[in-house]
Parts: C-alpha cells; structure tokens; sequence
C-alpha cells in the first residue's frame, strides 16, 4: 500500500487546514490510522490515532482542535486542523497499520503556522 499525504500549506494562526492522506489499496482491514508530525530539530510526535473499532486518540497539545477521520470509499484517512498554532508548524505524516502485513507511511505535508 502506498500513501499520498496532502493538503499541507501556510495558514495564520486560527487558521484551519485539512490534510488528506490517500491508500494505493483498501484501508478496509487496517488496525490502526495516524497523523504524526516532526517540527525541525524535534523527535517525530504522534497527533492523532483512530483504531479499526473507531475510538480515537490525540495529543495533549491538539485535542479539541484536531480531528481524525477516515473514508474507507476513497481509501482517504484525513486530519482536520482548525485553531492553528504556530507550534503546530511541522512536516505531518501519515501512517496506516496493518497487523498482517506491517506499517506503512505517507511522504510527508508541510504545514506552516505564522503568527
């Protein structure tokens, strides 16, 4: 499976984005779907995480402000962001598990937050 992320851009802060990550394949039988983000001279950090039965997980630094959902028809798996902070500034990556044959990630979306 191949993943296509995009949707990045440069947004003021109270901004909203809205980052797209497309599967080559099925996401029908994937166990686990995130968003993760790297922001320069940091350690890539997990945004958000929606496992197979639905429940969904965040940082503590987006919650009530991001949103990760899924759209099993167009193989997409999205992050909506809404209230950006320029500490949200990163390259977000997007990486889908599947327990019977591995991970799998995305290229890579910049997203930029000015102030």
């Amino acid at each position: 499976v191949q993943l296509q992320a995009s949707g990045g851009g440069s947004v003021q802060a109270g901004g909203s984005l809205r980052l797209s990550c497309v599967a080559s394949g099925s996401i029908v039988n994937a166990n686990t779907m995130n968003w993760y983000r790297q922001a320069p001279g940091k350690e890539r950090e997990l945004v958000a995480t929606r496992i197979s039965g639905g429940s969904t997980t965040y940082a503590d630094s987006v919650k009530g402000r991001f949103t990760i959902s899924r759209d099993l028809a167009k193989r997409t798996v999205y992050l909506q962001m809404n209230s950006l902070k320029p500490e949200d500034t990163a390259v977000y990556y997007c990486n889908v598990l599947f327990r019977a044959y591995g991970d799998f990630w995305g290229q890579g979306t910049q997203v930029t937050v000015s102030s």
